[in-house]
């Protein structure tokens, strides 16, 4: 509760310094808001710099053997997949073997599947089947998996650790094939090489690996291929082809 004011009436000069001294105190009040409003904004706009000087900082900052393969590979148009993936070969200027990864904007978000290639991608997949030995593992927090298989009947056993495993797209579940009643069987489907693909959760774009850029271009290039296929290419905008650590190049989708 603020402070209480007299004020003497009858008495005209009086009267009259009273009003004066409230006018004064309500002009020091707007003076001084005015002042706190221009130091909030200062303070804003600060942050804002801090922001954009951050942004700045954390850019990446790309070699010169890079922007030279980049420039290599800016032919200006889309490219057959074959001389796609030659291209890609052509400017590579890393040591190692590269992976070869396929890049896709899509028509929506939520597009998922399976597709089993026609070749190896070079990538080794851990696939477990949910048991006791399993369920005691998770209970430590210890994934040793990259794709879990269940019965089932194990469902609702599972269902504790749907926070450690959802988050890492690995909770079983029908529509990525990993609950049957016959796990054993779908645990050989994934190890022969299927693969599970779907677009990011909040974007229309889909990332997958084909295989490694020391492969024979015709396998790398039937690997895509086969992706593309199970995509559907109704569903697909464009297609980009990239080594793990090269520029990408876009790609004609055939019909």
């Amino acid at each position: 509760m603020g402070k209480i004011r007299t004020r003497i009436l009858g008495l005209e000069d009086i009267e009259k310094q009273q009003k004066d001294e409230q006018k004064k105190r309500s002009a020091e009040k707007s003076v001084e808001k005015n002042q706190e409003e221009k130091a909030e904004k200062k303070a804003d706009v600060k942050k804002e710099e801090v922001k954009e000087q951050k942004k700045v900082s954390n850019a990446r900052v790309r070699g010169k053997k890079y922007l030279a393969a980049k420039k290599a590979a800016q032919t200006g148009k889309k490219l057959k997949l074959v001389d796609a993936i030659e291209l890609l070969k052509k400017v590579k200027y890393t040591s190692f073997d590269e992976s070869v990864d396929v890049h896709m904007n899509v028509v929506k978000t939520g597009l998922r599947g399976e597709v089993e290639l026609p070749h190896s991608t070079g990538k080794s997949v851990r696939v477990a089947i949910v048991n006791d030995t399993v369920l005691d593992q998770l209970a430590e927090n210890k994934i040793e998996f990259d794709i879990l298989i269940t019965h089932p009947s194990f469902m609702p056993k599972l269902a504790r650790f749907a926070k450690l495993l959802g988050p890492k797209g690995l909770m079983p579940n029908p529509k990525a094939g990993t609950i049957s009643p016959n796990p054993e069987e779908v645990a050989k489907k994934f190890m022969k090489g299927t693969l599970r693909w779907k677009t990011e959760p909040k974007f229309p774009i889909l990332h997958q690996m084909v295989g490694k850029l020391s492969y024979d271009t015709s396998k790398l290039a039937e690997n895509t291929q086969a992706l593309i296929n199970a995509v559907g290419k109704p569903n697909i905008k464009n297609v980009f082809v990239a080594s793990s650590m090269g520029p990408s190049v876009e790609i004609e989708i055939e019909e």
